[in-house]
């Protein structure tokens, strides 16, 4: 009832009633050239249902007019787009038929209705009325004057209703199809899986870059021996920089930029993660071995990202201690390992943290495993990078 009431005020209500008599342009033509056929517009408008853009052209003004709130959402549940297949092109045919039926029917209550209105208050005010088809009865003028508001507000009701009926039969016949919904799902998806991969990589070097910064400006103020302080400043400087040119390749991507991102580091840049950490105080064994170069991008790029993270959480959690890592690629994979002792006063769980659980999804996402937490004493990070699903 209150929405009834407060529909003279929702714009979405004159929109609607203007989708409404669109169609009544084709009936009132048609009934000045052949009153006696009213059904041959539906006859009429069957071949233009077949044409692609016809159903582009609905799908627009439905969405301006039936959804003007929602137009730029997918909320609308209208699908803006050409017929591809033959089920949308008989879709959008059943469309006009129904659109030409529930038009006839606002016709006829858009001018039946105040006519009727107009003629109960000539009854009202004394005069005769025009006709006794719209008021068939005879009514004494106090009568005729209670009833006059009436058919304006079931006028208000009909085109209430009938907006939300055609309105609910657009989503129904001019909505995507299965198929476009399983396609729209799929790209909703990978959009989704590539935020998150952003959102990783964002973590991995920012995290990376402003870890080393502190580390090496902590160590730097508490020496106190300037050339150190110029080595610690020239570490951070590099971290820096390489974390900016990160930054700049996920921001291209973020914007949909037209300009190709630049390439993700790889195992093959693995040394400037090393002299990061070395810089920072910690003295790092390390042995890279095997074919690192010929390594498959998407392998070489995660065991970038998960070595990267490893010395992160050691820099971030236990300061510059000894730290040996171990990089092996091989004719089945990549096996990467990280180990650090343990500190004084663990900060890291076994099951938390957002960097634990990206190695986990970079190694799985890969097929592979990622296994962290104390070993023999020490803390290790441990990644099997399997080849056989890339190939």
């Amino acid at each position: 009832m209150i929405r009834l009431l407060r529909a003279p005020l929702r714009p979405v209500t004159y929109t609607r009633w203007l989708h409404l008599c669109v169609p009544l342009l084709l009936l009132a033509l048609w009934m000045f050239i052949n009153p006696g056929r009213p059904w041959v517009p539906l006859l009429i408008v069957i071949p233009f249902g077949f044409v692609p853009w016809v159903r582009l052209a609905e799908g627009l003004q439905a969405h301006f007019l039936l959804t003007p709130g929602r137009r730029d959402s997918e909320e609308s549940g209208i699908c803006a787009a050409a017929s591809t297949r033959w089920t949308d092109r008989w879709r959008t045919v059943l469309w006009l038929e129904v659109r030409l039926v529930v038009s006839g029917v606002a016709m006829f209550a858009t001018v039946w209705l105040p006519v009727t209105s107009v003629e109960l208050i000539a009854t009202a005010v004394g005069r005769p009325p025009h006709s006794d088809v719209v008021v068939p009865v005879t009514l004494a003028p106090w009568a005729a004057a209670l009833l006059a508001p009436l058919p304006l507000l079931v006028l208000i009701v009909a085109v209430v209703l009938l907006g939300d009926l055609i309105t609910a039969l657009a989503k129904r016949l001019l909505g995507p199809s299965a198929a476009e919904r399983l396609t729209a799902l799929e790209a909703r998806t990978e959009q989704l899986l590539e935020r998150t991969r952003i959102a990783r990589e964002l973590h991995d070097s920012i995290g990376h870059a402003l870890t080393v910064a502190v580390v090496q400006a902590g160590a730097a103020r508490a020496a106190g021996d300037p050339e150190f302080t110029d080595r610690a400043l020239h570490a951070i400087e590099e971290t820096g920089r390489a974390a900016l040119e990160d930054l700049e390749r996920v921001l291209l991507v973020l914007r949909e930029s037209a300009q190709p991102p630049s390439q993700r580091p790889t195992l093959a840049e693995a040394d400037r993660l090393l002299e990061s950490a070395r810089a920072s105080g910690s003295a790092v064994d390390a042995q890279l071995s095997g074919p690192l170069a010929a390594l498959p991008g998407p392998v070489t790029r995660e065991g970038y990202r998960i070595l990267q993270e490893a010395l992160t959480n050691v820099l971030r959690h236990c300061g510059p201690v000894p730290v040996r890592v171990r990089v092996e690629a091989t004719a089945n994979g990549l096996d990467l390992e990280v180990t650090n002792p343990m500190p004084e006063h663990p900060k890291i769980t076994v099951g938390g943290g957002s960097g634990l659980r990206g190695m986990r999804e970079r190694a799985a996402l890969l097929g592979g495993e990622a296994d962290t937490g104390p070993h023999e004493g020490s803390w290790r990070v441990r990644a099997r990078l399997p080849l056989e699903r890339i190939r």
